[in-house]
């Protein structure tokens, strides 16, 4: 049995970062990944760069046989430059295959051939991200019309018309993204509530926006059946106690994911997992297991590749640094959702204050009073600001319009260095920019 000083469970962000700098300082690493797709990870090639690349190209009006040609090249060359990044690695080997703990240390490697090898790890990293979530809908696994996260982003030609079960970010994003190629869009969703996290202002715009565009939503649903026909599918469902149905060309289920941890064999270890199956770690990403971390998505919580760059730098200077770095001062976490115009937010909303003491007060303004949304011809949206009063300190921000998911980085900058609002307020920006409309936003 061979044995490693170092073995990687998954070429994600987090995971192929950390073997290249531990390979760099000299110690062997054994790097396992599933999938010769998925060198570089879910974000690569069926995740964040796929799906945006195809976002941006629908709404510059690229046809979809085209823009999905585009998006398969650009997830083929990162992905070769992924492997290639730690194939020429003198202290990184890589082997394809399906990993299954047999012991705390021990790991059984199914090889693509079928054969298996063992190995034994003095430092396990596991990085094996997350799965979509399948829902147990009678008829859907019998359908040949259903598409999840990454079926969708196989599509050559948009469907005539697509349901899209779940209204949360990723659902929202496809729906804007087939919008945008011509499909007939519906959305139907479980909750009573459009965007339940989000502020009222915030979401009753997006709401409104969506129905604009023509993108049906039907919410309080209830999923009852799918039936295949012979040039449809039929999707039944409740909806306030009546028995309603839609005819589509494809059905896409994106209500979630939960991490991937199902077939690493963790019965065999002392590795504590959640209810949802997500590994336990403590703030410096440390499993029950001494000598094993978990990395992005399949340790639960946030699930986006710059967290799991995080955790990179977090587990870096645990082995390396001076231990300062963990879960609990990674500071402010933004996120956008890139629909169109794209929505990106930070910190608290003001929902949340108004059931706190918290003396607050908010600063907005719409899109379209700023000069460069109207020459980008994008002057959909509002910007708001949430300020404590007493403080000055900026405590959250709720962007939607254009290059949003842009300037929430700065504002998130700023609240991470408890900087006073005012000194984005008072900043000289260049013009005509998105970012200048701090200027005028935080008056």
């Amino acid at each position: 049995m061979n044995k490693y000083k170092n073995i990687i469970i998954g070429f994600g962000k987090g995971g192929k970062t950390l073997a290249k700098e531990i390979a760099m300082r000299g110690e062997e690493v054994l790097m396992i990944e599933e999938s010769e797709l998925m060198y570089g990870g879910t974000c690569i090639n069926v995740g964040c760069i796929p799906s945006k690349s195809l976002i941006i190209n629908g709404e510059n009006h690229v046809d979809m046989s085209t823009a999905h040609s585009i998006k398969n090249s650009l997830t083929s060359k990162l992905r070769e430059k992924n492997y290639n990044n730690l194939f020429e690695e003198e202290n990184i080997t890589i082997l394809n295959g399906k990993a299954k703990f047999l012991s705390d240390k021990i790991i059984q490697i199914t090889k693509t051939d079928n054969t298996k090898i063992q190995v034994e790890g003095e430092r396990i990293f596991i990085n094996t991200g997350s799965k979509a979530i399948k829902l147990p809908i009678d008829g859907l696994n019998k359908s040949k019309n259903v598409l999840d996260s990454t079926t969708a982003m196989e599509q050559v030609i948009a469907p005539e018309k697509i349901v899209i079960i779940g209204a949360g970010y990723i659902g929202l994003e496809f729906a804007s993204m087939f919008n945008s190629y011509g499909s007939k869009v519906s959305i139907l969703d479980a909750s009573s509530e459009f965007l339940p996290r989000e502020d009222e202002d915030i979401s009753t715009l997006i709401y409104k926006d969506f129905l604009d565009k023509g993108i049906d939503i039907q919410l309080g649903v209830s999923i009852n059946h799918i039936i295949d026909k012979d040039n449809y599918t039929e999707v039944i469902y409740t909806q306030a106690g009546k028995i309603k149905k839609v005819e589509v060309s494809k059905l896409l289920v994106a209500t979630g994911r939960k991490p991937n941890t199902d077939a690493l064999g963790l019965e065999n270890t002392n590795i504590k997992t959640d209810s949802h199956g997500a590994i336990v770690v403590d703030e410096f990403l440390k499993t029950s297991v001494e000598n094993i971390w978990a990395i992005g998505d399949v340790k639960g919580g946030l699930q986006f590749t710059y967290i799991s760059l995080d955790d990179y730098r977090i587990i870096v200077d645990y082995l390396y640094g001076d231990k300062k770095r963990n879960t609990m001062n990674r500071g402010n976490i933004p996120y956008s959702v890139f629909i169109t115009p794209p929505f990106s937010s930070v910190g608290i909303k003001e929902k949340e204050l108004e059931k706190s003491k918290v003396n607050y007060k908010v600063f907005s303004l719409p899109v379209k009073a700023i000069p460069k949304a109207h020459i980008i011809d994008q002057t959909v949206g509002i910007f708001k600001v949430i300020i404590d009063a007493e403080t000055e300190k900026i405590l959250g921000a709720s962007l939607y319009g254009a290059e949003s998911h842009e300037l929430i980085n700065l504002i998130s900058l700023a609240m991470d260095f408890n900087m006073d609002y005012k000194v984005l307020r008072d900043r000289v920006y260049t013009h005509p920019t998105m970012s200048e409309s701090l200027n005028d936003l935080l008056k």
